[in-house]
């Protein structure tokens, strides 16, 4: 089955939502194809070798540079997406290329999009959940705990750069949100999970984060806890200093390794 044609999205609102967040809303046509259910998985921005969304700068047979955000909430019928950036700047201008863009874009601007792309979801049958994530993963983790039934119990840890970054989540009344602040602790984010209790019975894992905390913590949940496989999503979003085409071979070498 071939790959669906990237299209063309239009900026129609663009709001930071706290200190180090962009909230961005794309509209366009060719949403009318999505899924219904795309709310927390993923698409690819597609840009230049510069770091401009024009892709006539590509030379013949050149590939777009891409850069992969979650659809943090999908609109089928006024076909739009909503998606978050962390908003950061950095001397290595191929780590900031989406960042800027989103920083910067204004309404009518336009981005070419490839996707969408869906992740594993949680087992709703399970006793209890526990979802883990930090900045990049959280619209992710935002359209998750949406899945979660009514009388949900466990835990949802999100490491934040500072406080003024928490966001108004809806979540089951079970479910106690744990928000790990970097300005105010030294604590890891792995840490922080291995100190939350333990609730009984069969868990669902919904984590995603920064490459060495996800190591961390899939040591955590797949060898100490023994929690089984099929009830674990675990994944990296990125790797602290480099950039997203470097984590993408860090992840396949990691695969490789678990694989044997």
């Amino acid at each position: 089955m071939s790959k669906p044609s990237p299209i063309t999205l239009t900026v129609t609102q663009t709001s930071t939502i706290t200190p180090n967040m962009q909230r961005i809303t794309l509209s366009g046509e060719g949403l009318s194809k999505y899924p219904t259910e795309c709310a927390g998985g993923y698409i690819k921005l597609l840009f230049s070798p510069l770091g401009t969304t024009d892709l006539s700068q590509l030379n013949e047979g050149e590939r777009p540079t891409m850069r992969t955000y979650t659809i943090r909430q999908y609109n089928p019928v006024e076909k739009w997406i909503e998606v978050d950036f962390v908003r950061h700047i950095t001397t290595d201008l191929q780590c900031g290329f989406a960042a800027r863009w989103a920083m910067n874009a204004e309404v009518g601007d336009t981005v070419s999009v490839a996707g969408p792309g869906l992740i594993q979801g949680l087992n709703l049958e399970s006793d209890w959940f526990f979802l883990v994530a930090d900045m990049t993963s959280l619209p992710a983790l935002s359209a998750k705990v949406k899945t979660l039934p009514e009388h949900a119990a466990g835990h949802a840890v999100i490491q934040i750069n500072s406080a003024a970054d928490k966001q108004t989540l809806e979540v089951p009344q079970g479910i106690k949100v744990t928000w790990l602040i970097e300005d105010e602790t030294e604590e890891t984010l792995s840490q922080t999970v291995r100190n939350t209790e333990w609730l009984e019975g069969q868990v669902s894992i919904w984590t995603a984060c920064e490459f060495e905390s996800m190591r961390e913590l899939r040591q955590y949940f797949r060898n100490e806890k023994e929690v089984a496989k099929e009830n674990i999503y675990i994944s990296s979003y990125w790797k602290r200093g480099v950039t997203e085409d470097g984590h993408k071979v860090l992840k396949q070498q990691d695969a490789q390794a678990l694989a044997g």
